[in-house]
């Protein structure tokens, strides 16, 4: 059995102005997405990209992911709650962030990047595809440091203790996610991209993989405690993904069947 190191959540304090672990998640995220991003803009002139455009979406996607996310997790997770207590809706510092409400956001905004840039929106979709997983793996990890949407109970040799929530032994599964849906999910698409494929292919293959790992990760993540297992003891983060998985095989299938 493990114990959690009881990371201080405030990884630099300046007087008055504390700096979080999770914030800095956030920005390590976004860094890693514009240097990854600078890297394919410059060895993959097919692409046709502009390290300006580049600079602009990445200020897109960061609308898109902060007013996505947390509207994804009052939609999705706490409707009633934020009914009642509309003004706390705008309350991000106390955490509540969607992955899934993060992603549609992410998905209006580069809608409208690719209108006013006139690019196809599979152009600007599978150009992200592959700069997003080392994002999520930060944000897992940033969910890790502050103990927060831990494993289920269980008995295997690395379950761990989060004392900042109970004395259950449990799957650290945040950290399962980082790897899963970030590093690995990171190398497949990156290798995958690595030569030019067919318009919205790319897109197809990071919906069924983020949806394929996320719905596994989901049994080894304790349910949210005022939602539960839902229908067919599933998460709502699985029947999130069911969606994700389906439309990203559609996806594949059309890109591939289009370009022959």
């Amino acid at each position: 059995m493990l114990i959690h190191p009881q990371f201080d959540p405030i990884a630099i304090s300046l007087g008055p102005v504390a700096i979080r672990w999770y914030g800095l998640m956030y920005v390590l995220g976004f860094l890693g997405i514009l240097l990854l991003g600078r890297y394919r803009v410059r060895t993959q002139p097919w692409l046709k990209w502009s390290l300006r455009e580049l600079d602009d979406l990445i200020f897109y996607g960061v609308l898109g992911t902060i007013v996505g996310g947390r509207l994804g997790y009052v939609l999705f997770y706490k409707l009633d709650y934020y009914l009642q207590n509309p003004l706390e809706t705008f309350y991000i510092w106390q955490g509540g962030m969607s992955f899934h409400g993060g992603f549609l956001g992410v998905i209006v905004a580069m809608f409208i990047f690719a209108r006013q840039y006139r690019k196809h929106w599979f152009a600007v979709t599978d150009f992200v595809a592959p700069l997003t997983p080392p994002g999520l793996m930060f944000g897992r990890i940033g969910n890790f440091i502050n103990q927060e949407l831990p494993g289920r109970e269980t008995s295997v040799p690395w379950g761990m203790q989060f004392p900042a929530v109970d004395n259950v032994v449990r799957h650290p599964s945040q950290l399962y996610q980082a790897a899963g849906e970030g590093l690995l999910l990171f190398i497949i698409l990156w290798i995958y991209t690595s030569k030019s494929r067919p318009l919205g292919a790319a897109s197809g293959v990071f919906l069924m993989g983020y949806g394929g790992l996320r719905f596994l990760a989901e049994f080894a993540r304790e349910p949210d405690d005022f939602l539960g297992l839902l229908a067919l003891d599933l998460s709502m983060g699985q029947w999130l993904s069911l969606p994700m998985i389906i439309g990203g095989v559609v996806m594949v299938r059309f890109a591939l069947s289009r370009e022959k």
